[in-house]
Parts: structure tokens; C-alpha cells; sequence
């Protein structure tokens, strides 16, 4: 179940592909090893309000936040974030060096106990994965 939730400033959505960014890091976090993919969902949401340092409007933000059940090492979630934010910076690259954004990425345990989940995407997944 891990949620990828992609938080922006309303300037990027003319400077980045928001859809190319949610496919890429589904990949990456499917590449970690440790993320599984049918519990994988990515979205980003525009922040319509926003006030950034100086207040200057060219100033953006994408802020990636990673929300899954406990259960995973420190390693092993600190090598998850690594290989995720490796790859959004890298997309995100072009866009960093032509105009001023702020780049975060915070991943966090929810607690297993306090929130049940139940769904049925991996009965529709090819080969039930």
C-alpha cells in the first residue's frame, strides 16, 4: 500500500508533465524492490494557494511524500527513498535549472494496526501479483 502523493505548486503544472512525473516515480518505486506493485498508487495534487519565500510567484515546490504499513527496515526504506528521489530529481533536472523550485521528499510509516485496507486490484493483476 504504499501511496505516493505528489504535491505542487500550481507554476509547475506549465513547466513539468505532472502524469509523465506520477508514471515515473510508480516505476521507481516499484524498482526498489520493497514497494509492491499492486499496492502502489501515485497522485499529485496542485496546491491552488501558495506563498514561497520572498513571495516571488516564479518560486515553485514539488513535494513527494510516501505514506506506507510499517514493517520495512531503516535500510531498507532509507534505500527506497534514496532510489525514488534520485529519480524525480533527475526528471525534475531541466526544469531546477531554468527556474527557482524547492524539491522535497519525506517517506513515512503508517501503522498497520490503525488502518485497514482491503481491495481487490491484485485479483485483476495479470498473473495475480
Amino acid at each position: 500500500m504504499p501511496h505516493v502523493i505528489v504535491d505542487y505548486s500550481p507554476n509547475m503544472e506549465d513547466r513539468v508533465d505532472m502524469a509523465a512525473l506520477c508514471d515515473l516515480l510508480r516505476r521507481a518505486a516499484i524498482e526498489t524492490g520493497i514497494l509492491p506493485m499492486a499496492g502502489v498508487r501515485v497522485r499529485a495534487v496542485r496546491a491552488d494557494h501558495v506563498s514561497i519565500a520572498d513571495g516571488d510567484p516564479a518560486h515553485g515546490y514539488v513535494d513527494i511524500s510516501v505514506r506506507l504499513r510499517g514493517g520495512r527496515t531503516l535500510a531498507a526504506r532509507k534505500a527506497a527513498t534514496e532510489h525514488v528521489f534520485a529519480a524525480a530529481r533527475a526528471f525534475l533536472e531541466p526544469v531546477m535549472a531554468r527556474y527557482p523550485v524547492a524539491l522535497s521528499f519525506e517517506m513515512r510509516d503508517i501503522d498497520p494496526e490503525l488502518s485497514p485496507k482491503c481491495g481487490t486490484i491484485r485479483d485483476h493483476l495479470q498473473g495475480n501479483a
